[in-house]
């Protein structure tokens, strides 16, 4: 599908100590102050910031003092696997006496802490469930809870309903009164900030010296933290690139859990160079596969694991999961396109696409709509059929300028009983909802997104960040642009744009492109290599224009420039 490349505003101007390209990309970025470029743990905003953070600490203190039973409910994703895992890791190291955890199964006891997941964990008899990137919605599965006389801490960062559940703590940035200036943590980053507010206070108490232990530096989790950050595509704000460049600091020094080595060495990702779009394109997938195929207990063992051994096997069992999922949504992204029967970019096409198969798996729509959206430019949502009863469970992909967490809230204001239920983001949701209401969703969902979003919005946009001039194309420039970040969702990586004279191309693999250019009215010659567009290059074409970004090509101890291709069209 064309895409058209559209430059960036430039961002009010601004003076850092860093070259003016930098410069012109953090403006952009509305980077404005030396201080939003600091990323070390003492910029991070304090905890004390959050709501509820003290009645969090005082029930896990007395948990702690008490010995109380803890059981940890976490979710069925990758920021949900390294929450629980951080949490298991960090709740050990205080001292907790008894600490287990339970993940549902998506089919028989749905998204949560719901009601029937309580009725298994209720014969255990802990004294404390802690849910972790979930909760916020669980209203039933609290009130079941505490009738069981089990006491409930919530931490989430899901946006809340209009009303909150009767848990006795809950922690979440987005809870309405909340004065947390970052309301872009995930799971993982709000239990880490709750887990750092329990050792200063046991620290306080004198904790560590009266029960005889090491206080632990809680900074030594931060690769799972950061893991888990990006694998969520949550906003990289000043907080999270704290979070994460910290992370990806103590995974490049060999000081990660052995299982994030191990899933870093079956993808074949150099840990020394570990970047931000390691952990979220090749470490995450291959945590949610575990939960989309299999038992998401895999991920959080792979990561809970000291063993080396233990843990390259399990990674190298998600790895052949991740294998199986990629061919199973494959199958499923044709059949979705071929069901469309319209060309991708017209104007016939829904605004907001709804999609289903009686046959699809329910773990791997969410996928499945992130790739249709891709294709389309417009929000997906993918349907499964959940065969014990009868429901239909939907995942949500959105496009900018659509917040599709608040267009399905409106929906099911409008319409009372249409949705079963519903939780998520802006930018990715979930919803469940009866088969027969599907036509009804459908026309709902269209017309609810055509009140947001214009024909114009529909269209693929590749945002750039402008040209490059002749002493811009160096090495030193793209070293300094791969550590300006950590880039990601909301921060992202900085793309040019610009014409370029083809002086040779080879086919690499039948798929990608190994290309020669040069930068049009200079005299320079770059390399650039553009994986899966064999298809959009006619060979013989003198000159293209290029959306790309600059790449260190590491070869036998080597470093030099590269580009890397993201888009390229005939000029």
């Amino acid at each position: 599908m064309a895409k058209l490349i559209v430059r960036r505003p430039p961002g009010a101007p601004v003076n850092l100590p860093v070259p003016p390209v930098l410069q012109r990309i953090y403006a952009a970025r509305h980077v404005h102050s030396v201080g939003e470029l600091n990323k070390e743990l003492r910029s991070l905003t304090p905890f004390a910031a959050l709501s509820q953070i003290d009645r969090a600490v005082d029930l896990l203190q007395t948990a702690l003092q008490e010995r109380w039973r803890l059981l940890i409910v976490a979710d069925l994703d990758a920021d949900g696997a390294t929450s629980c895992a951080l949490t298991l890791r960090a709740l050990r190291a205080l001292g907790a006496a008894e600490v287990s955890y339970v993940v549902p199964n998506r089919f028989t006891h749905g998204y949560g802490l719901t009601p029937e997941i309580v009725a298994v964990v209720a014969d255990q008899q802990p004294h404390l469930l802690i849910t972790v990137d979930n909760g916020i919605s669980s209203h039933e599965g609290v009130r079941v809870a505490q009738a069981h006389g089990i006491k409930v801490l919530i931490t989430d960062h899901h946006l809340p309903g209009l009303t909150l559940p009767a848990a006795d703590a809950l922690v979440n940035p987005n809870q309405p009164g909340d004065c947390f200036p970052s309301k872009n943590l995930a799971g993982v980053g709000v239990i880490f900030y709750v887990l750092s507010a329990l050792r200063a206070r046991l620290r306080e108490a004198g904790w560590f010296a009266a029960q005889g232990l090491a206080e632990p530096n809680l900074a030594q989790f931060l690769d799972i933290v950061a893991l888990g950050t990006v694998a969520d595509v949550v906003t990289l704000d000043h907080t999270n690139r704290i979070l994460v460049e910290q992370g990806l600091k103590r995974i490049r020094a060999g000081r990660c859990v052995p299982g994030i080595k191990a899933l870093l060495e079956v993808a074949r990702r150099p840990m020394e160079r570990a970047t931000a779009m390691d952990l979220g394109f090749y470490i995450g997938p291959r945590l949610n596969a575990a939960g989309r195929l299999a038992d998401m207990s895999l991920s959080i063992e792979c990561l809970l694991t000291d063993d080396p051994e233990l843990a390259h096997r399990l990674a190298q069992r998600m790895d052949d999961l991740n294998r199986e999922r990629k061919t199973i949504e494959n199958d499923m992204r044709d059949q979705a396109l071929a069901r469309l029967q319209l060309p991708l970019d017209s104007s016939d096409l829904p605004f907001g696409l709804c999609l289903f198969d009686p046959a699809w798996h329910p773990g791997v729509v969410g996928i499945l709509a992130g790739r249709v959206r891709e294709q389309t430019h417009r929000p997906v949502i993918a349907f499964a059929l959940d065969i014990d009863d009868g429901q239909l469970r939907g995942s949500a992909r959105s496009v900018p300028g659509f917040h599709v967490r608040d267009a399905l809230a409106t929906i099911a204001a409008r319409q009372p009983g249409l949705i079963s239920r519903f939780g998520g983001h802006a930018a990715a949701a979930g919803l469940s909802l009866p088969a027969q209401h599907l036509e009804r969703f459908q026309a709902a969902f269209d017309a609810e997104t055509r009140q947001w979003l214009s024909d114009d919005d529909l269209q693929g946009r590749l945002l750039s960040d402008g040209e490059l001039v002749p002493g811009e194309f160096s090495l030193d420039i793209a070293q300094q642009v791969q550590q300006g970040g950590p880039w990601g969702q909301g921060f992202p990586e900085p793309l040019f744009d610009g014409v370029f004279e083809v002086l040779s191309h080879q086919i690499m693999k039948e798929h990608h492109l190994k290309l020669r250019l040069r930068p049009s009215g200079t005299r320079l010659t770059l390399e650039a290599v553009a994986f899966n567009q064999v298809s959009y290059f006619l060979p013989g074409t003198a000159r293209l224009r290029l959306a790309y970004r600059l790449d260190v090509n590491e070869w036998r101890g080597e470093s030099r420039l590269q580009l890397r291709i993201e888009h390229l069209e005939v000029a």
